[in-house]
């Protein structure tokens, strides 16, 4: 048995309501009702609260991820940048002009064999990692290296 219910909702409200109740094919009546029985109800503040954990968790993980990848590169930057630094002599100032062309046209070269790359999806942190990896080992899924 049933207890009827009569109650006034603002226009933009009850255009949601209609709106949802349209797309998910069922009465309003029903939308109105389970979201009612979500509120009330004394577990749905917990079940929010670990939906929320779980979503937080897995926001942590994808920004110790992002650390983690972004400190390969920055050492993996400077470890280069010392090493040019180290064996690159310098250029006699006659030579600077046709360095610095060639500077430009290898720099140009990059920009589009980074263009390619990033077009083909492969990044090289998973290259790297595919060739460090020992071959009967799988790769680890919670790194997001495939």
């Amino acid at each position: 048995m049933r207890t009827k219910h009569t109650f006034r909702l603002p226009p933009d409200l009850a255009a949601q309501l209609a709106d949802y109740a349209h797309r998910k094919r069922v009465p309003q009546a029903l939308v109105v009702e389970t979201a009612l029985s979500s509120h009330l109800s004394p577990d749905g503040s917990e079940r929010m609260e670990a939906a929320l954990g779980r979503r937080l968790d897995r926001l942590t993980r994808q920004v110790e991820r992002l650390e983690r990848y972004s400190a390969i590169s920055n050492e993996a930057l400077a470890l280069f940048v010392r090493f040019w630094l180290t064996v690159t002599p310098p250029l006699p100032d006659t030579a600077q002009p046709a360095a610095q062309a060639k500077g430009r046209e290898r720099y140009e070269g990059f920009v589009e064999a980074l263009g390619r790359r990033l077009a083909k999806g492969q990044t090289l942190a998973e290259e790297v990692s595919q060739d460090v990896l020992p071959k009967d080992e799988p790769p680890d899924p919670t790194n997001g290296s495939s």
